[in-house]
């Protein structure tokens, strides 16, 4: 049993291996590799990057900035089946409100339903997503700092492999 080195998500069995880390699959290894590359990326490129974002808009309305990282947690249950999780959005904070409000709702409705987690993890995600409708964190917060890192890396790889002469017939 370990956890994800990418996105720390706990693996029961299986995973993908590289040296002594252990990822969920093959997105998470290369989110790994992007994240290596995300590190040796100037924070003045990075804070660029979301300068030009927020004046682009709210990728969800288009409407004006500024634009940050907003998580919305949701929870459904049938029986002893339960599944929960939180999803981050790139968004404005009128658009990162509607999608909390839209997982708090359909944890109140779907989410009881399950025994036990059903009963323990609906009103920690409805929790949740009002402490996220409530903060005001400092913009920007380091999640979206990593999510840009993350994008400028994967723009860099593409543009490499493109950049790469065919391989000799």
């Amino acid at each position: 049993m370990a956890n994800c080195a990418y996105c720390n998500s706990f693996l029961l069995f299986g995973g993908t291996k590289l040296g002594p880390s252990t990822f969920c699959n093959a997105k998470c290894l290369q989110g790994a590799r992007h994240l290596t590359i995300a590190q040796q990326i100037p924070e003045s490129t990075i804070q660029q990057a979301i300068q030009q974002l927020n004046l682009s808009g709210c990728p969800e309305c288009r409407g004006p900035g500024p634009i940050d990282v907003h998580t919305s947690h949701m929870v459904w249950s049938a029986f002893i089946l339960t599944s929960w999780s939180s999803k981050p959005k790139v968004s404005c904070r009128s658009c990162g409100i509607k999608s909390q409000l839209g997982g708090a709702g359909t944890s109140m409705f779907v989410g009881w339903w399950g025994f036990p987690w059903g009963l323990i993890m609906t009103p920690v995600q409805i929790g949740r997503n009002v402490v996220g409708m409530l903060s005001k964190p400092k913009h920007p917060t380091d999640h979206l700092k990593r999510i840009v890192g993350l994008s400028l890396a994967a723009q860099m790889v593409a543009q490499q492999r493109q950049e790469m002469p065919p391989p000799p017939a």
